[in-house]
């Protein structure tokens, strides 16, 4: 009986204690997490997708959605759940879900898809499916765009126009420009303000559709309807996306440097392989393994000034019928069988550490470069807007997260404003303090230099941050 206690108390800390990478410091803080109507403004936001498809339950979610701090959430809009009798709307289940975000201080920015098979050419009502193509369905399309912008603009801000286009080898980047066009100039009339979001990219960096695309787009003088461009692309190491990443970029911006940039969809399962569908699972994955891709997707992104849209808040319950079957493991929260939550994962807590202190108290020093002694450590400079507090994100981007991994002991170099050095492990929100032998500081030509020694640095990301920049 004892050995069994034994056991069964390691399977449950695990997760969390795995790698306790400052076991000789003292503690002397929790970061707090902040609900997202405290929070005034952030560039993240978080996955609610699939509710078009009955595959999340948003009533099941819903009070987890602002105590996570995401300051948006994607939503797909679902045109044939809308529309099942041509002609006749119902919009009963969005008008559960959009108000009800909004009311949390999380701003729904919808995408609007898939196909509806109700119209001959209408396209399939599932991920990678065909757009619609036939004049009727065309039309409806457009009647059905109009209605949903106008019932909703004055709750959605940001409108994304279809999913993964690229994925269905039919749908070609040319006819993807001509139908993003139409679509962006019905949602134009009826919210002017309204900002567009193209094209929920599944590939990257997939640069012959997205040339073809902007070549529409320039040909028809439209190039001013694209917002911002949205992208998934998943790798299993999320620091080797970045290269393909800019080569997108640079061509999205050859056209218009005005377009934002922001990752759409990203996320890591959290299962092994053969017990979870979707990208990535041919690998295995745990709790543990998730919330450090996670952490390293999301800070990835942000250090290199590129929003993020983390995918996704609930495991996915796919059903027959559409691109794959089975559950999507990469939720934050588990499910039970009839979708409502089970419990948050490690994933779930790590998410509000980063979401309530990276906000617009924050800013992203792009033109700072911390250095380290070791190659294959990232590290991004921060500072708060109030304090002029520095903070720097560190983790070992060597390969892809493991279970086990024995912490790099690093030596940074920054320049900033450490009055009070402290160590934050991003998966557990403790705060540590530096010893005093473990750092020290150069003044010269007017700048202070920071050097930090035998720092611990994980497969996931920690901060070295002043204390008074931290929310404690």
């Amino acid at each position: 009986m004892k050995t069994l206690l034994l056991l069964t108390t390691i399977s449950i800390v695990a997760p969390v204690q795995a790698q306790p990478v400052t076991p000789n410091w003292n503690e002397v803080g929790q970061l707090k997490t902040r609900d997202a109507k405290a929070i005034r403004a952030s560039t993240w936001s978080i996955g609610g997708e699939t509710l078009d498809r009955d595959y999340t339950d948003y009533q099941s979610y819903k009070t987890y959605l602002g105590p996570l701090g995401a300051k948006r959430i994607r939503l797909q809009g679902g045109w044939s759940k809308c529309e099942k009798v041509k002609g006749q709307y119902d919009f009963a289940w969005l008008d559960a879900v959009i108000p009800d975000a909004a009311s949390r201080g999380v701003a729904p920015w919808v995408e609007l898809s898939y196909g509806n098979p109700i119209y001959e050419g209408g396209g399939e009502a599932r991920l990678m499916g065909r757009i619609p193509t036939s004049p009727e369905a065309l039309a409806a399309w457009d009647n059905w765009v109009r209605a949903m912008v106008t019932r909703y603009k004055n709750q959605v801000p940001e409108w994304e126009i279809w999913n993964e286009p690229d994925g269905n080898p039919l749908n070609t980047g040319a006819e993807m420009g001509v139908f993003y066009i139409r679509t962006a100039r019905v949602i134009k009339s009826v919210q002017p303000e309204a900002r567009l979001i193209a094209l929920g990219m599944a590939g990257v960096p997939k640069i012959s559709f997205l040339t073809e695309f902007f070549d529409v787009l320039k040909r028809e003088n439209a190039l001013d309807l694209v917002d911002i461009l949205t992208y998934h692309g998943y790798s299993p190491n999320p620091d080797e996306s970045y290269p393909k990443i800019e080569q997108m970029r640079q061509l999205v911006w050859s056209h218009n440097p005005k377009i934002v940039f922001m990752q759409g969809e990203n996320g890591a399962p959290s299962l092994p392989k053969g017990k979870t569908v979707g990208a990535m699972t041919n690998l295995d994955w745990s709790e543990l393994t998730q919330a450090k891709w996670d952490l390293r997707r999301m800070l990835g992104d942000h250090g290199r000034g590129i929003a993020t849209n983390l995918f996704t808040i609930s495991d996915i319950h796919y059903a027959a019928g559409d691109h794959m079957v089975g559950i999507n493991s990469k939720g934050l929260l588990e499910t039970n069988p009839d979708k409502t939550i089970k419990r948050p994962k490690l994933a779930y807590k790590a998410a509000q550490h980063v979401f309530s202190l990276f906000d617009d108290q924050l800013e992203t020093l792009l033109t700072v470069k911390p250095t380290t002694d070791q190659p294959t450590v990232y590290a991004f400079a921060y500072r708060h807007k109030a304090n002029r507090g520095s903070l720097v994100t560190l983790w070992s981007g060597e390969t892809r997260p493991a279970e086990t991994y024995e912490p790099k002991p690093t030596t940074l170099t920054v320049e900033g404003q450490f009055t009070q050095p402290v160590f934050v492990d991003l998966l557990t929100g403790k705060v540590y303090a530096l010893p005093n032998a473990n750092w020290s500081k150069t003044t010269r030509n007017g700048g202070t230099t920071h050097t930090f020694t035998n720092v611990p640095v994980p497969d996931y990301p920690i901060l070295i941050a002043d204390k008074t920049s931290l929310n404690l």
